[in-house]
């Protein structure tokens, strides 16, 4: 009768481990049913016809073993335990569900001793041997059928498992979420010797009524307006970060008193930047700071994302906290609800006089001389940047609702996406092309966020669409906040490089591969810079 209702058993048995074979898959699925097979055996066959079947293991070299291949092969006491290993820790879980502690605490510590032989192996180079197998491979497959034999119906263990599984995939979810809001509050934050920094700026500034008087006296200079010379503008609070882009495209330009850098800053940091670059010498090349607050015309009935910034629930959706988990934390993050974030989208409006500038963020470093820029064939086109799409995940599809037929009727999903951080712009055919008026209007159709998430680089797309250049890849070299593996090769060739990502080389988080290449270009001999690190 037991043999009878053994054989009975069977077929469930064999559907059970494929089961757990799928939830875990570890294995390959004829590898785990012959195992399945074997231990659903009666107890006195357990011993005889497994371990017969490795007698004839034959000898593997010990400089060349391959542990890897070891243990996946078909005929190595490795791969049998690392099979019984893994049926032994699914039925750990059901015992402990089904609180038949006794039985879970026996398989973990069968368990334990496979690991152990299995580790040793690895470390000696050799084969698990006849010896060492032996008598793990029969308690396991005793425990085993104790496991099957005891308990447990196939639906009830099946829901046990999606269940574990399930809860797993919701705690890594949320710590992936948490992970992101602590690289975002990280990348956010301004570092003690920065604040510092600021602070001591800030001070100078306002004592020494000579900087503003001087500043003053810039504001009127022609060079600003001089058109045969190159224009650059720099949109930023950040005071280090602006320096190092002005200081590296000095550093590196051909001449560099033929240079004019364009900075505009929020109202808090006007008197840092005012006072750094008063007090800081940058080749002879002209440097104009403004302040965003006195750009008058841009308001809330000018500009649709002003209007947008001030409501009162797009306020609530940045600075609300991180508890819906359904949003990226990032399309949070309160940089969006910076002005200075947006003002790319009205550079004809700030330098009306202007015929091409060159835009660079504030987290790029300048390695090579970017005045040829300026002597580019843009071919009638606005933008010239350089085109993202050697992955298939930055075409235009990744970025925008192509559910909404506003978007699918007028872009090709697989339109090659490009990148802000360093754009040449003609701005004769800007206002040609009547582009800011293109970039209000898709702010407006956008007003309920669902046309793009969040940023500037869905709008961008949309705005510049059919009015971008592409640019040689090696004018723009992007990903070093976040991308550990970039060429050696294509950064040393690089005209510009973007630490765009969380890891910003001003941060103690920034990966420290690249750091030196921002590092050279901080003044460290200003003597508000050194009393700031060393405090």
């Amino acid at each position: 009768m037991r043999r009878r209702a053994a054989e009975h058993r069977r077929p469930v048995r064999r559907r059970f481990s494929y089961w757990i074979w799928a939830l875990f898959g570890l294995f390959s699925v004829a590898s785990l049913v012959l195992l399945v097979v074997n231990h659903n055996q009666h107890e006195d066959r357990v011993e005889q016809p497994v371990l017969e079947r490795y007698t004839r293991l034959e000898q593997v070299a010990h400089e060349s073993l391959n542990f890897t291949e070891e243990i996946l092969s078909a005929r190595s006491f490795s791969r049998q335990l690392a099979e019984q290993m893994t049926l032994a820790k699914a039925y750990v879980i059901i015992a402990k569900e089904h609180n038949n502690l006794h039985l879970a605490w026996e398989l973990s510590s069968k368990i334990r001793s496979c690991q152990l032989v299995l580790s040793t192996a690895a470390m000696r180079g050799e084969p698990v041997t006849l010896e060492e197998a032996e008598p793990i491979i029969k308690s396991l497959s005793y425990l085993i059928l104790r496991a099957e034999d005891a308990h447990y119906d196939i639906a009830t263990t099946i829901m046990t498992m999606k269940s574990h599984i399930q809860a797993l995939e919701e705690r890594a979810n949320a710590a992936a979420v948490q992970s992101m809001v602590f690289g975002q509050l990280a990348a956010e934050s301004l570092p003690k010797n920065l604040h510092c920094l600021n602070v001591k700026l800030t001070a100078d500034w306002l004592k020494k009524p000579s900087l503003q008087q001087h500043a003053k006296e810039k504001r009127n200079s022609p060079r600003l307006m001089d058109n045969n010379i190159y224009h650059f503008c720099i949109f930023s609070d950040n005071v280090v970060a602006t320096s190092v882009v002005v200081n590296s495209t000095v550093s590196n330009a051909d001449h560099p008193k033929q240079l004019v850098f364009h900075i505009v800053t929020n109202g808090i940091n006007y008197g840092t930047m005012q006072a750094w670059f008063q007090s800081n010498d940058f080749k002879g090349s002209t440097i104009e700071v403004q302040n965003v607050e006195e750009l008058s015309w841009f308001n809330a009935s000018y500009a649709p994302v002003v209007k947008q910034l001030l409501d009162a629930d797009s306020r609530k959706y940045y600075f609300g906290g991180y508890q819906e988990m359904d949003v990226v934390p990032k399309l949070r993050s309160p940089k969006y609800q910076s002005l200075l974030n947006h003002l790319r989208f009205y550079i004809p409006e700030i330098y009306p006089q202007l015929e091409k500038i060159v835009f660079l963020d504030d987290d790029v470093v300048v390695q090579k001389d970017l005045t040829p820029l300026f002597s580019l064939d843009l071919h009638g086109n606005v933008n010239g940047a350089v085109e993202t799409c050697l992955e298939a995940f930055h075409r235009y599809y990744k970025y925008l609702n192509f559910s909404n037929p506003i978007i699918s009727a007028k872009f090709d999903p697989q339109a090659c996406g490009w990148a802000f951080g360093m754009n040449v712009f003609d701005l004769i055919a800007w206002k040609k092309a009547n582009v800011t008026a293109r970039y209000h209007y898709w702010q407006e159709q956008n007003a309920d966020g669902t046309l793009w998430r969040m940023g500037t680089l869905p709008p961008g797309l949309l705005t510049f669409y059919g009015l971008t250049e592409p640019l040689d890849r090696r004018w723009h070299v992007l990903g070093l906040g976040y991308d550990l593996n970039i060429d050696n090769r294509l950064i040393e060739s690089a005209a510009v490089v973007h630490f765009n990502g969380y890891m910003k080389p001003w941060l103690k988080l920034a990966i420290g591969r690249y750091k030196p290449l921002w590092e050279r270009y901080v003044n460290q001999s200003h003597p508000f810079l050194q009393d700031c690190v060393t405090s």
